[in-house]
């Protein structure tokens, strides 16, 4: 886009020069009429013209005036324009300096988007970390627990392959365990 900007802004500084060419060029026609009137009225004060001279003469004159005029018409036309094109210029570098400083901008943010990612990251690992800490800890309990249930499994079938039952005893009730004897 700023490409572009640059591409329009060069179209305008080379149009904005054909018209100050073509400005000049009309001021000095300009110039050289009123000469040419300013010589021929000068020309004309001792001269007493003729009706038919006199006539032709007005006719030279107002014609030159019609050509003047035109011409007056054309550069006001030429400046209008100049005017515009300058204000369009000065518009389209406020753009283009927005454009850049916005540029700038944008480009320091992505600079520093690998900064903020890592600390995002690293804050998020931390409570990571802690949570598998946790967690590791747990296993580590219940890894415990679980040897200690699988040792007293592993001692209550090894008294029961080796010695029978692993029945509670009722010694407590006396007499019944020995009249079952009898």
């Amino acid at each position: 886009m700023i490409k572009t900007d640059t591409l329009n802004t060069h179209n305008l500084k080379a149009e904005v020069t054909r018209l100050s060419g073509e400005l000049q060029v009309r001021d000095q026609l300009v110039q050289q009429l009123s000469q040419e009137l300013f010589r021929l009225v000068k020309g004309n004060v001792g001269y007493a013209p003729s009706p038919e001279m006199s006539d032709q003469h007005k006719a030279e004159v107002q014609k030159l005036r019609d050509q003047l005029k035109t011409l007056d018409q054309q550069v006001a036309t030429y400046q209008a324009e100049v005017g515009d094109r300058d204000s369009e210029i000065f518009d389209l570098r406020q753009t283009v300096q927005e454009l850049t400083d916005r540029s700038r901008m944008l480009e320091q943010v992505v600079q520093e988007l690998p900064g903020v990612y890592r600390e995002k990251f690293a804050e998020r690992l931390g409570s990571v970390k802690e949570r598998v800490s946790e967690l590791q800890k747990e296993n580590r309990r219940l890894h415990a627990e679980l040897q200690s249930v699988s040792y007293r499994l592993a001692v209550r079938s090894r008294k029961t392959s080796t010695g029978g039952l692993d029945l509670p005893s009722f010694s407590g009730f006396g007499g019944f365990g020995a009249s079952a004897s009898a």
